[in-house]
């Protein structure tokens, strides 16, 4: 028999009652009840309430947080004292036995229960501390249990799991490399995989068919609440003799499968809805649509184009139609307003249609009656609705709009919070024009990628109008993956590639593993990598990724923790053929 315990704290019922039982945990709480203390003893599973009598007083009693083993028979409560609020609230252990297996001797930073409410930096410096909280704990207990299904589904798909290497070569695409000096190899640098890319296209030539990998990937970029400042982890997979709709259809159903067993929330049906980058961008003002929130934007461009209004003149107009924001008071206005101008417009024009039918706002003047009754009509304007314009220039005005979407959907309160809507956004360009670059065309997704209509496009098109087999799978608007159906011909690779500004010896210098291995016959292949980290903090109903991870880093890239990163000994540097440069 164990010798610290017979039962976990949170597995007694009153099945028990009777039996002499041992557990072992943390002291949560501790109340004196006139010479009867009861303590509440805590561990992974759950809480038990334990009884003690007068022979032990409080003050002889471990403090809170001190690790103690008990023994005592188990009794059910009265009925007055059963506590619904937690798995054991029926019974309770009259303590025998208490034996202090590690005494807590230093003064607590926070209260285990309120650690959420502390400041993040103090969390982080305590965060064993910080994960003795239930409601922490819990997050990771569901970032394991989500792993486990994630890695069940796969398997059950016909994937077959691998570990890709995590010292490999640095990649001249993407974020910011993590790089590793070599000790053998004066001068020269291992790096972390960004992702495991490369790794499984090569699989897929070496004749495997289905690969997944519960992928760590490292990354040197700035933290945003939905990313990690350093590493993450994905569901990665690829997928030999496949097309678009044979990896969205598979993710899909593991996505849906998760998210239906891991909440209660409603969930998009399968299957869920492709949605063209380009109606994204105009519908939505982003590819990355919150589908919970019903507002669309509108293109009024055309509408405006004979209207004698200097702010519409000659540049996109888009229009927003808020049913019922008439009868908003004059705050929320201003509070539209003021949001506006600190995204960076101008302003932010409106007419709302009043009781009687007719139309009011700054704009109305301009337009004639033949204008304000197209208008009604075209967009089904009914009284009490506003409909809101964004003007700007082309590269600004969808990202504008959808900025003001997403403000007047949670203005208005129109996002519904009991749901997971997601979708896929396909059909994005292949290239795009930067003002920066000589020559002007760069990708604009994956390089990698595959372009509708192969070789003959990219020989007789014009590259910005050439669309790619890329998708993005997005849920409440974050977006949870990017996938593509691969370049696996080094002809169209080539191509693609010279349209970018690159030339053959380019590709063979910077990705010669995969060039040289696309020349010994390469399968059709495709394939995604879904955020773990994110999918979780969406289950758990979380605005920070870090609340989903064990022991993340601040947004500063440090771990406080471990105190990461550190200085290390001259002889370290040494080692590895380092010199520190002194900042000026």
């Amino acid at each position: 028999m164990n010798k610290y315990r017979t039962h976990t704290c949170g597995q007694l019922r009153e099945e028990h009652v009777n039996q002499t039982v041992k557990l072992s945990g943390w002291v949560d709480t501790i109340r004196d009840h006139g010479g009867v203390i009861f303590l509440d003893l805590r561990d992974q599973y759950g809480v038990t309430q334990v009884v003690i009598g007068d022979s032990l007083s409080e003050d002889r009693l471990p403090p809170r947080e001190s690790v103690i083993s008990i023994c005592g028979p188990v009794k059910k409560r009265d009925a007055q004292t059963v506590n619904t609020k937690i798995e054991t609230g029926t019974v309770e252990v009259h303590t025998e036995t208490i034996d202090v297996l590690s005494k807590a001797v230093r003064t607590m930073p926070f209260v285990i229960s309120e650690s959420k409410n502390t400041r993040e930096e103090v969390r982080l410096c305590h965060r064993f501390l910080d994960l003795r909280n239930p409601a922490v704990k819990d997050n990771i207990l569901l970032r394991s249990k989500v792993i486990e299904f994630l890695r069940f589904k796969m398997q059950e798909l016909g994937f077959t799991e691998f570990q890709t290497p995590i010292l490999t070569s640095s990649s001249p695409e993407g974020a910011r490399d993590y790089l590793v000096p070599s000790r053998k190899h004066h001068g020269k640098f291992y790096a972390l995989p960004q992702a495991p890319q490369i790794f499984k296209q090569l699989l897929m030539v070496s004749g495997f068919d289905r690969y997944f990998q519960i992928a760590p990937c490292f990354r040197d970029e700035d933290s945003r609440a939905d990313r990690s400042p350093g590493e993450f982890y994905q569901l990665d997979f690829e997928m030999s003799f496949a097309e678009q709709e044979d990896v969205l259809q598979t993710a899909e159903t593991v996505m849906y499968e998760t998210f239906k067993t891991f909440s209660k929330k409603e969930i998009s049906p399968v299957p869920f809805r492709r949605i063209p980058y380009r109606e994204a961008m105009l519908k939505y003002g982003t590819d990355k649509p919150d589908l919970r929130n019903p507002l669309v934007i509108n293109d009024l461009t055309l509408f405006f184009a004979d209207v004698d209004f200097a702010p519409f003149k000659n540049i996109p107009v888009r229009g927003i139609l808020a049913e019922g924001a008439a009868l908003q008071s004059k705050s929320f206005f201003e509070k539209m307003l003021v949001f506006a101008t600190e995204i960076g417009m101008k302003g932010l024009g409106y007419i709302s249609v009043l009781e009687d039918g007719s139309l009011k706002g700054p704009i109305v003047k301009f337009l004639s009656e033949e204008k304000q009754a197209a208008l009604k009509k075209d967009l089904s304007l009914k009284n009490n609705d506003t409909l809101f314009f964004i003007a700007d220039t082309p590269n600004m005005v969808d990202n504008f709009a959808g900025q003001i979407r997403t403000a007047l959907g949670n203005q208005l309160k129109l996002i519904n919070k009991d749901c997971f809507e997601f979708c896929f956004i396909v059909d994005y360009p292949m290239f795009g024009y930067n003002d920066e670059q000589a020559g002007g065309i760069e990708f604009t997704h994956n390089p990698f990628s595959m372009p509708q209509g192969g070789l003959e496009a990219l020989e007789n098109k014009n590259p910005l109008d050439i669309l790619a087999w890329q998708y993005d799978i997005v849920c409440n608007g974050i977006e949870l993956s990017s996938g593509a159906v691969r370049n696996h011909l080094p002809e169209v690779m080539i191509k693609a590639f010279e349209i970018a500004g690159y030339t053959r010896d380019d590709i063979e210098k910077k990705f010669p593993a995969l060039f040289n291995a696309f020349h010994y016959g390469a399968p059709p292949h495709a394939g995604m990598a879904p955020g773990i980290d994110r999918i979780v903090m969406l289950l758990a109903g979380e605005e920070n990724i870090r609340e989903v991870t064990a022991f993340p880093m601040n947004s500063n890239a440090q771990d406080l923790l471990m105190e990461a990163p550190c200085e290390v000994t001259e002889q370290q540097l040494r080692e590895v053929h380092i010199r520190i440069r002194q900042k000026n």
